[in-house]
């Protein structure tokens, strides 16, 4: 023990956050089986289970279990992970509480590749709709980023801000244009536009997962680095970091995240949102835990809200993105009303 007792208080905190993660490692396990377990058709554990270790194709409860539940719940797993760790990321690059993936454009730049897919190229299935969408929610972001580097002061988070909100209008008009003038791909893109984790299978997950995977490490490393860029510029170029190198590397990070996320589910609101600051009463400001606390409340949250969804509506079902907005709204004006009280 040290003169200044310092170093066992440092020791003491990160094994409670440890444990916390533990903890939360633990949670989103029961959860994912619960989601694997819990339907619109009441399958009994043993039933379940058989099915995980014996599968048999000739039997229809089996099929439901491996080919329905078992694909929606890896969907949930990766898309709230990713979705959790990137709310974090935009949160801390762009210094606003209030900000989420979507303030990139990222939504937007799916949506309007989804549509022009549908409407021009004939696309009609969801495999097909993981690349568009991928490809416009990342190509939105380096457009947003681009945008907010012109001028002397380069991507300031106010300006990457703004200039996602601006891209944001513009990418929702072209969409909204096209869908007015084509009937059929509204029909087909409704669903997608929703958000959620039904009617998605296991070539889904196979092309998304190497994105997500490699987005994933990458923006576990940037706890370091996204706490310098929290003190400001100044502060952190004093402390040996290039501002503006740091700020690309999150941007793939996010960019990579964000964007098989939203290929994945859809335009999923408030996890996002929601997640960062849930963390933060464990965490605090610290983005080293931050980002692994986020990355396993957001397939907490969304397969929490796939389920209940699932169960409200029995035999029917809501749409997880829809959970989540009526579970994330009132969240979101609690924050507003926090720091409008905090500003006073």
């Amino acid at each position: 023990m040290s003169t200044t007792g310092l170093p066992v208080t440092a020791a003491s905190g990160g094994a409670l956050r440890s444990a916390g993660l533990a903890a939360l490692g633990v949670a989103v396990a029961v959860t994912a089986a619960l989601s694997i377990a819990v339907g619109a058709k009441q399958l009994p554990p043993s039933t379940v289970l058989d099915a995980l270790l014996h599968l048999d194709r000739g039997d229809p409860d089996h099929l439901i279990v491996v080919e329905l539940r078992v694909p929606r719940t890896l969907i949930g797993l990766l898309a709230g992970a990713a979705l959790g760790l990137a709310g974090a990321m935009v949160q801390g690059l762009t210094r606003n509480p209030l900000a989420d993936p979507g303030i990139l454009g990222v939504n937007a730049g799916a949506a309007l590749a989804v549509v022009l897919a549908i409407s021009v190229l004939g696309v009609g299935d969801l495999s097909g709709y993981v690349w568009f969408g991928f490809a416009g929610a990342a190509a939105a972001v380096v457009l947003v980023y681009g945008i907010g580097s012109l001028g002397r002061d380069g991507a300031t988070p106010l300006k990457i801000t703004l200039a996602g909100a601006a891209l944001t209008a513009a990418l929702g008009s072209f969409t909204t244009a096209v869908l007015l003038t084509d009937t059929m791909s509204f029909d087909q893109f409704r669903f997608w536009q929703v958000g959620g984790l039904a009617g998605r299978d296991a070539a889904v997950v196979a092309q998304a997962a190497p994105f997500l995977a490699v987005a994933m490490v990458l923006a576990l490393c940037c706890g370091r680095v996204l706490n310098a860029l929290a003190l400001g510029d100044d502060m952190a170029r004093a402390w040996g970091r290039n501002v503006a190198v740091s700020r690309a590397v999150c941007g793939l990070a996010i960019v990579l995240l964000s964007g098989g996320a939203t290929a994945l589910a859809g335009p999923i609101a408030f996890v996002g949102l929601a997640v960062p600051h849930l963390a933060r009463f464990v965490t605090g400001p610290d983005h080293r835990w931050l980002l692994p606390y986020s990355m396993l409340l957001g397939p907490l949250l969304l397969l929490a809200a796939d389920i209940a969804g699932r169960v409200v509506a029995r035999p029917g079902e809501i749409q997880a993105g829809i959970v989540t907005a009526v579970i994330g709204a009132p969240v979101l004006v609690a924050l507003a009303r926090r720091r409008k009280a905090a500003a006073s």
